[in-house]
């Protein structure tokens, strides 16, 4: 057992030279908390990466949030739906991309919610009465969402057409940060953005650990070990009220502009978090059956899904896992 740790610590020492060291910062950016942890065998390098994902959340959150008055993205929900709305290559891109996702998943995903989300508070516990969400409803439709890509214009085809990119942004913003890191040369990093993570190489030669949190109770119902990948779980307990004995949430079904609510938390692998955050709302909207034939028809992507029943779920290769590591 003595040699078997020995050989451990010389193994680190070799991989790792003694004088480097985890670096890691933390903040409330983009309404969710934002992390960074990565390796450097420089000192005052490793602290400004931190720093300078950090500043990239930021200035993504400045571009794109719907709750920053000068943001881009508002000038395009206070504008669009009168005039083509000039904006910037990276916003029209991002908008491509979610729009594309819209008809991959049959309107599962879908920017325009907002035009219903505007009515909900869940500080306050406030959510669309009958004639608010009658009126909305017509406006909720991603084809009301028109793309000039030469003249980097957009414009909505209907009155009180609202769009927002809550479920896809964090994600590009954690994929940004992780080519950030990359392009500096480090190669062992985590970049988390509330529920989006992506990891890159290991930590102290041993996969990332990730966890799925318990969406009813404090704890963790699975650790996901990741190298090289992303992970992003939608649940029903980030933003939320209780009514009545019913649960309001900010994950909305485009088709009623109500909570979605056959699924407790849907968590998706894979590659990017622009992908894994777009495909965790969608399957949290399509609910079980629907959502995981939609991630077991999308290459190098999985699935592990908790319904309303708090019954796990899984996409047919973690199943196989799962099945073979009783």
């Amino acid at each position: 057992m003595r040699n078997n740790v020995i050989t451990f610590l010389l193994g680190l020492l070799l991989t790792f030279p003694v004088h480097a060291d985890w670096y890691r910062e933390e903040a409330a950016i983009m309404g969710t908390a934002v992390s960074v942890e990565l390796w450097s065998d420089k000192p005052a390098e490793g602290r400004a990466l931190t720093q300078s994902v950090l500043d990239e959340m930021r200035r993504i959150d400045r571009l794109m949030s719907t709750w920053r008055a000068d943001s881009e993205i508002s000038r395009v929900n206070a504008q669009a739906a009168s005039r083509p709305v000039t904006v910037s290559r990276e916003l029209l891109t991002l908008i491509e991309r979610a729009l594309a996702y819209s008809v991959m998943t049959d309107g599962a995903f879908d920017i325009t919610y907002a035009s219903a989300g505007k009515h909900y508070d869940y500080r306050a516990g406030i959510k669309p009465d009958a004639g608010q969400l009658a009126e909305a409803l017509p406006a909720i439709d991603y084809r009301h969402v028109s793309l000039d890509k030469h003249n980097a214009t957009i414009r909505f085809l209907r009155e009180g057409g609202r769009i927002d990119l809550g479920g896809i942004a964090k994600g590009y913003a954690v994929d940004r940060c992780i080519e950030l890191l990359a392009g500096a040369g480090i190669t062992h990093a985590l970049v988390s953005a509330g529920g989006d993570t992506r990891v890159m190489g290991k930590r102290w030669q041993r996969p990332w650990q990730v966890g799925i949190r318990d969406p009813r109770k404090d704890g963790i119902v699975s650790m996901i070990p990741l190298e090289d990948a992303a992970i992003s779980t939608s649940g029903d307990y980030e933003r939320y009220f209780d009514q009545a004995g019913v649960r309001y949430h900010h994950i909305l079904n485009p088709g009623t502009g109500d909570s979605a609510r056959e699924v407790h938390s849907a968590s998706i692998i894979g590659n990017h978090s622009i992908d894994t955050d777009a495909l965790s709302t969608s399957v949290f909207v399509l609910g079980v059956e629907k959502g995981l034939a939609l991630i077991n028809r999308t290459a190098d992507t999985e699935a592990i899904i908790i319904d309303n029943h708090g019954l796990m779920h899984y996409s047919d290769g973690l199943a196989r896992v799962v099945k073979n590591n009783p």
